[in-house]
């Protein structure tokens, strides 16, 4: 069986996005369908804020699968989905779960890995991700925060650990004089 050592979104990170897009959700007036899925697209938490729409859940859910699978945004597709544009049809693929509606985001760490996406669904495409992008940021900041407390730790270990590395004097020679430590 193969495994991958690729980071991917746990369940406290999903979370904090879902709470983050919830908040602004709420602060822009829009109820939101709103979909956290990991690198692997599979499905870590949704919600369906009360009086977001009953059809579009599975939508939100599809936006996060296409944002993670494909590693853009869902809005990044736009007039190559139209007819005649060079992904036309492409929405019938993966059992018809490609969803090239703005509104899906990929949370893409500084080191440029696919960590997962968020998806929402109720408002305009526009609304959609920008809703879905406060769910993003979140998380790059939790994570950011997390890097940085992780080096401060660092910083501390190496500091401890090289003062630890000075071995105590017992006895000084100064000016040809054998002082003793202790009584110094």
């Amino acid at each position: 069986m193969a495994t991958s050592n690729a980071p991917t979104l746990i369940l406290s990170g999903a979370r904090a996005a879902l709470a983050a897009a919830e908040a602004h959700a709420n602060r822009i007036g829009v109820p939101m369908n709103i979909a956290i899925v990991d690198s692997h697209c599979h499905l870590l938490t949704f919600t369906r804020m009360d009086g977001a729409k009953v059809t579009s859940i599975n939508i939100a859910i599809d936006k996060a699968f296409t944002a993670a699978g494909h590693r853009v945004p869902t809005s990044s597709y736009k007039e190559n989905v139209w007819p005649g544009g060079v992904a036309f049809g492409i929405w019938n693929t993966n059992g018809g779960r490609f969803c090239p509606i703005g509104g899906g985001v990929p949370i893409i760490s500084e080191d440029g890995h696919v960590l997962g996406a968020i998806g929402c669904s109720t408002g305009t495409p526009m609304q959609d991700e920008e809703v879905a992008s406060a769910g993003r940021d979140a998380v790059l900041a939790m994570i950011k925060e997390k890097v940085a407390v992780q080096t401060r730790k660092e910083e501390e270990r190496q500091t401890k650990r090289a003062r630890s590395d000075v071995k105590p004097v017992e006895s000084v020679i100064f000016e040809g004089v054998i002082l003793d430590q202790a009584k110094l």
